[in-house]
């Protein structure tokens, strides 16, 4: 009995994960291994120990004066997000950060010869936020977790710290987004541990 409660095999050590970002709506990877399908990009290179997925139910409970504990407890809610700062500065990366805006080229001023592209940024405005779809792919050896959330919002203000002798990160802030037509968020992986369900 005690062995098949002690088994070091189902530690996970992450030790590598990564974000992708797609559309609403693009189609989400059918297994934990498949090669993500199109319209998916990465993230790229973020903070080693920046990446989160929290789960935070919400519970009212019902107080009786016949008992010094709740009468019952239920679940008026729940929520997830993802968190995790990037080290990437490029057009994807900053319009997820900002969740959405613009991104358009424009001419620079001055200069001989033929000067480099310049390009102008510009933050969504209220109501202009976009939803994206997120997969957390989390991997330990042959393992792999993947994370699926259909509909994600940043929903958070960006502080990004400018200093000398520091890599400048962008936060990713993910609010999961859901509905009772599908599932808010799910794991897929092919650890054989969860077949003990």
């Amino acid at each position: 009995m005690a062995g098949e409660l002690s088994n070091a095999t189902q530690i996970v050590v992450p030790a590598r994960a990564r974000l992708w970002l797609a559309p609403v709506g693009t189609a989400a990877p059918a297994d934990a291994t498949v090669v993500m399908p199109t319209g998916w990009f990465s993230v790229g290179l973020t903070t080693e120990d920046s990446l989160k997925f929290n789960e935070e139910p919400q519970f009212e409970e019902v107080k009786s004066h016949q008992t010094d504990f709740p009468s019952r407890t239920f679940q008026t809610s729940d929520s997830a997000t993802i968190e995790v700062d990037l080290q990437q500065w490029n057009a994807k990366n900053f319009k997820a950060v900002f969740g959405g805006g613009s991104i358009s080229e424009i001419t620079p001023a001055g200069g001989s010869g033929t000067p480099p592209k310049h390009y102008k940024f510009t933050p969504p405005r209220i109501g202009g936020r976009s939803e994206v779809a997120a997969v957390i792919e989390v991997i330990d050896g042959p393992k792999v977790y993947r994370y699926v959330i259909p509909r994600a919002m940043q929903m958070e203000g960006v502080q990004t710290d400018l200093q000398k002798a520091s890599a400048a990160t962008l936060p990713l802030r993910l609010a999961v987004q859901g509905g009772d037509e599908a599932d808010a968020w799910y794991l897929i992986t092919n650890d054989p541990a969860f077949a003990d369900a």
